[in-house]
């Protein structure tokens, strides 16, 4: 799996939503970093909009427990809090938007950038520090962000280096449920049924790994020129929440969740 390389996924970038590769970010001014929450969330000394907290939006860093009772923290969470420490606390860092600014827990969703221009989300992909993590109204710059993270995944930095992060077949994740991963396998079949698409990755979908699409997620995919049905018989990657319906299966809601591979 580790030797596949993506081969349509740019061009997904390149085209859905009206958005370029590489498209320029909207300014949000800047402000210092006060404290870090854990790997991909920071405190500012100023606020914007009525908050101070920065989601360092489309990434995901090892999650800490932050009061959550029962709530075990994922491997190196420590490492990639102390990493983002090391980049931005005390840094004057300036906000960059790509999409929908405010999340739904008053968490502005930016993209940070340091003083001598380095780009916090990329310095954490490129470290191993943290894996993309993108959503359908915020999907500015992701073929960047997998560029980077492909790289750090190359070269076993960080989380691609743990266990727990690894990639994962279509046939091993039936005890994963209700956990983030990576998926990497050949559709077995490809259909619509009742506005629904279901790639299934074997032949008995009431148990086995299925990707699910919307009618909403298939008109953005139809918007960047790509039929989810032609992924038939294709090896792709998926990145997504494993939830049980029927069996395993990740809820694609926008393209970039999915990469077409090539050997």
């Amino acid at each position: 799996m580790m030797g596949l390389r993506p081969f349509i996924v740019v061009c997904f970038v390149l085209l859905v939503g009206g958005l370029a590769y590489g498209a320029p970010l909207d300014d949000g001014g800047s402000a210092r970093v006060i404290d870090i929450i854990d790997g991909d969330t920071v405190l500012l000394d100023t606020e914007f909009e009525g908050s101070n907290e920065v989601r360092l939006v489309g990434i995901q860093a090892p999650k800490l427990p932050l009061g959550r009772k029962g709530f075990k923290p994922w491997p190196l969470a420590d490492e990639s809090k102390a990493r983002l420490e090391s980049l931005v606390l005390g840094q004057e860092v300036a906000l960059k938007f790509g999409g929908r600014r405010m999340d739904r827990h008053g968490r502005l969703l930016a993209h940070l950038y340091l003083p001598g221009g380095e780009w916090v989300q990329g310095a954490m992909l490129a470290a191993g520090m943290a894996r993309v993590y993108s959503f359908p109204d915020n999907r500015a710059v992701v073929a960047e962000m997998l560029e980077k993270e492909k790289q750090a995944r190359g070269r076993n930095l960080g989380i691609w280096d743990h266990p727990y992060f690894h990639l994962r077949a279509p046939e091993s994740v039936k005890e994963l449920i209700g956990t983030f991963q990576l998926i990497e396998g050949v559709v077995f079949d490809a259909a619509t049924v009742r506005q629904r698409t279901y790639l299934n990755f074997a032949d008995d979908w009431r148990t086995d790994f299925t990707i699910s699409l919307n009618k909403q997620a298939r008109r953005l995919f139809t918007d960047a020129g790509i039929d989810p049905l032609i992924l038939k018989g294709k090896r792709i990657r998926v990145r997504g929440w494993l939830k049980k319906r029927n069996g395993p299966m990740i809820e694609a809601t926008h393209p970039e969740q999915i990469e077409i591979l090539t050997d």
